[in-house]
Formats: structure tokens, sequence, C-alpha cells
């Protein structure tokens, strides 16, 4: 009965969306009003993401059954939405209830959609992995139309879409997927893999990519840090800076720190979303290089975190959210014409070259494919230049480009954000009726 109720009330009330190019100098402000439910925030960011925006400050309230957010958002150039096309698609999803259906969660089954089949994957990783899995799926005729690749903490998980090279269409004979599970079973396996791999063919839903990545490694635990591999050079000031406080019984209060990049209010809204946590209010401000992040939750049982281990259990997953799609290593791009196997030859010279994937994105459009890569050696340190040219003279010159190095970007000057949130926002907005914060205890 209350199911129903609140169905009516969402038709009786419907989203409103505003989009104003006018108000702001320097960004386009999107304001959504809706009557609030379980997961609605991380949908409204997912919508701006399909649409590859940019979420430069943001102003999160859903307190006493309404959701009313505001949203400060550049396209990749740095401008002011005016592609009205964009504009129309943000609109329409939206403003239409269907799609705040909630998402799938995806199983373990054998039921390919008729373009593609999916795979998702989660092993231990080591160097050339993603190469293997890639000569597997080229052995047994699969073509790799996209795939989506993450590597964090040692762990490795991947959703990567296939077809069959003869038809083009989804591979649906029951044999042959369980052929190709059992074998990349056995890739992902390896030789000492503590952990124990899995490998499943999913069924299809309306799951974006990479919300299923940040499960798939939520799930694997990810977020249990490792001790790194010898001659490994990490750079620990570069790690994000998460507290977790209490405001008396009312709500825990998450502040993060961390670099700026694109999507990264999705991914933290991910984690905090799989962890069953509500954002009840929050506030983004991103700096030229650096993002302040605060929100005020409670678990979905309306308490807010009551124990010193799900607090540090927080932090870590959080800190994990981070950093699973941080752009670690060499940026190289490839952009040539599509042919069976290619993706499989392409892997197997880095890994003949020493060179180890910590993230992949894979596109095929009509016959043009489209593949970044984020490469290091196999200790995880910068590659030798002599060994990118080396391997751009195999591949071509003009389909292996080299885009930028993480690893080596000069670190900009420290950026002071939370003075602004702490001070104005609080008098501007209904945070003026909090109680003073206190450490966690």
């Amino acid at each position: 009965m209350d199911d129903e109720y609140a169905k009516l009330i969402r038709r009786m009330n419907p989203p409103r969306v505003v989009i104003d190019n006018n108000t702001c100098e320097d960004a386009t402000v999107i304001q959504v009003d809706s009557v609030n439910k379980h997961g609605i925030l991380l949908q409204v960011i997912q919508v701006l993401n399909d649409v590859n925006l940019v979420i430069k400050k943001a102003y999160i309230s859903s307190d006493g059954g309404w959701f009313m957010d505001v949203f400060n958002v550049i396209d990749c150039d740095g401008k002011k939405i005016r592609d009205q096309e964009v504009i129309d698609y943000i609109q329409q999803r939206l403003e239409t209830d269907a799609s705040f259906a909630p998402s799938l969660r995806s199983s373990v089954g054998v039921m390919p959609t008729e373009e593609h089949t999916s795979i998702e994957f989660t092993g231990t990783d080591r160097p050339g992995l993603f190469s293997e899995v890639c000569a597997v799926l080229a052995d047994l005729h699969c073509n790799v139309v996209n795939a989506e690749i993450w590597t964090h903490n040692d762990r490795a998980a991947a959703v990567v879409h296939v077809t069959d090279h003869s038809t083009g269409c989804a591979i649906k004979d029951p044999k042959r997927l369980s052929t190709i599970k059992e074998l990349l079973f056995n890739v992902l396996r390896g030789y000492d893999d503590f952990r124990k791999a899995k490998t499943s063919l999913s069924p299809p839903g309306i799951m974006n990519r990479e919300r299923r990545l940040h499960q798939i490694m939520f799930d694997d635990r990810d977020y249990e840090r490792v001790e790194k591999a010898v001659g490994r050079v990490e750079d620990k000031s570069s790690r994000p800076q998460v507290t977790v406080l209490n405001i008396e019984k009312d709500y825990t209060v998450i502040t993060m720190r961390s670099k700026d990049r694109p999507k990264l209010l999705f991914d933290i809204v991910c984690t905090l979303t799989d962890m069953q946590y509500v954002v009840f209010h929050g506030m983004v401000n991103t700096g030229r290089t650096e993002a302040y992040q605060e929100f005020y939750i409670r678990h979905v049982d309306g308490l807010p975190i009551s124990s010193e281990a799900e607090r540090e259990r927080v932090i870590q997953c959080l800190e994990a959210a981070i950093e699973r799609r941080a752009s670690e290593g060499l940026e190289l791009e490839l952009c040539t014409e599509d042919c069976v196997g290619l993706l499989s030859d392409i892997t197997r010279i880095f890994r003949e070259n020493s060179l180890s994937i910590k993230r992949a994105e894979i596109s095929t459009i009509g016959r043009k494919v489209k593949d970044t890569f984020y490469v290091t050696d196999v200790t995880g340190n910068p590659v030798d230049p002599k060994i990118i040219d080396s391997i751009r003279r195999q591949i071509g010159h003009t389909k292996l480009q080299v885009k930028r190095n993480t690893i080596l970007a000069p670190k900009p000057p420290k950026e002071t954000t939370t003075g602004f949130f702490l001070g104005n926002f609080f008098k501007a907005r209904t945070f003026q009726t909090f109680k003073l914060i206190r450490s966690y205890s």
C-alpha cells in the first residue's frame, strides 16, 4: 500500500528541470526538483555523465521527502551547454519518471542481447592479463566491440561486449558460451590467486557499464589495501583525503579532498548508494585541479554511522571509489580501422614490451575503433620513452598517439576550497540550523 501511495505522489508531482544559461557567467545551471526516493541523486548524476558534462559545483538537499539539487556544469571544452539536442535530452530524461527506474543489479546468467554478449570478470591483476583475455576471445572467434577495464589494489575488473566474428551479432549457443566462460576463468584464476576469480555472462538490462564496474569491484573488496610491489614508487601525497564526522545524533558528515577529474561525483555517489547510505545534504566545489566534497548522510535505516569499524570501512570504500578511475600512467590513444584480432594484437605488443595496462576504454563505431589505454611498466613506474617509440613504429605513428603522462605531470599548487564551504555555504543555505560538528568517537 505504501509503495502504491508513493507512486501516486510521484505521478501528481513529476520532476521539474530548469536549465539556465544566464544566471552563471561560466557554467550552465541545472536545477532538479522532484519527489525524493532512494537512489534518485545517482540517477540524476548519471544522466549528466551520459552526455559527458563536467560538474563544477553542486548543492544537494533531499530532506523532508523532496529532492532539490542544483548543478553548475560545463562541457568537455569548458564551455556552457549550448547544444539544444543535449539540453532536450537532459530535460526529457530527467522529467520522464520512467527514466528514474531503479538500476538493474546484474546477476550471473546466459542471456545475451541481440547486439552483443556482455562478459564480466574479476581477478588478481598482473602484467599481461588483459592481453591473455583478448587472446582467448580472439581464438574463440569473439570480436570485442566495447569494453572498460579497471585495476585497483592489485584487483582487475572488466565489462566486455563481444559479438561473433562471422555474424556480427550476439553469441547465443549455450555450449559456446559455457566454453568462453570456462576458458576465461582459467586465465583469470592464474597460479597463486588467493581470492577466487569470477567470470559471468550477464543478462541484458539498463545497467550503466561504469556503474556496474563499481559494483563488481566493491563486491570484490578492492578497497582493502595491499602492500605495493618492490620497486613501485607510490606518491602518498596524491592519495585522497577522506574524513568522517558525526553531528550529534542526526547525521554523519563526510568530507573529501582529492584531485579533480571527470565523473568524480558519480563515482563517489555510486559507492555511497552501494553501501546503502542516503545523501540528505551535500555540496561540491572544484578548483583548477582540486575537488572538495561534503555530504551529510545517514544509512537507509535512518541512523548515522555508529561504530569505528564502519567509519574505517566507509573511508576505505570512498578512497577506492576516487582512485579506481584515476588516470594512472601514460595515456595512449589508438584510432584505426577495425579488423579481426586487432585488440589481441595490440595488447600482445604491449605485453611483449613489458607494459602493464592499468585502465582501458575500448569503443567501436562502425568500422572505426577508438581505444584509450593507461599504461605503466610492470612495476607501476613510468614507461621508458624509447619503448613507446618502438611500439609506435610497430603499430604506426598515426594510429597510436601519446596523449599525456599523469605520473610525470607537474604537481599543482595546493588550493583552498574548504573555506568557501564551511563559511559562506553554511550561512546561505539550510545547513545553518545544524549543530556544531564534533569529531567522531
